[in-house]
């Protein structure tokens, strides 16, 4: 067996409304379908890459780290333009930012959606990691916007 790509990633949302009308009108993906308690998405690769399910409740304030969902990662595009320039849209959206990162091979925004599931939204930089797997373990610095 082997892994060929991230295929999809499924989240419990408490309030699908809000939820989904952030990955569509914040993110940007092509919201495919909305019903019954549920909304799928995708960018276009494949035929869904986000698939929300409404559960109810509200979201915890959990303490960090714990076992269980660190954060997604949702390539923006290419250079560090995309990074400034995604970054330009979350301001001006009033999207809470809670870190970014300089990773070597990609410049990375780090944002929570509604229910506090972390998202990396990050621009490759480099290709150096496919000829230098390892370049993706270069030390993290700083990234100023």
């Amino acid at each position: 067996m082997h892994i060929h790509e991230l295929g999809h990633v499924v989240l419990y949302v408490s309030n699908l409304v809000r939820s989904a009308d952030f990955y569509r009108d914040i993110l940007g993906f092509k919201e495919i379908a909305r019903k019954q308690g549920m909304a799928m998405f995708s960018s276009g690769r494949t035929h869904h890459e986000l698939l929300l399910i409404e559960v109810g409740g509200s979201p915890e304030a959990p303490s960090r780290p714990r076992p269980g969902l660190y954060h997604i990662g949702f390539k923006i595009g290419d250079g560090p333009e995309a990074a400034r320039e995604a970054y330009a849209h979350l301001t001006e959206k009033h999207v809470a930012i809670v870190g970014t990162s300089d990773h070597g091979v990609t410049h990375s925004i780090f944002i929570l959606d509604p229910d506090g599931n972390e998202l990396e939204l990050y621009a490759d930089v480099s290709d150096e990691w496919k000829t230098n797997p390892l370049a993706v373990l270069a030390p993290i610095k700083r990234l100023s916007l």
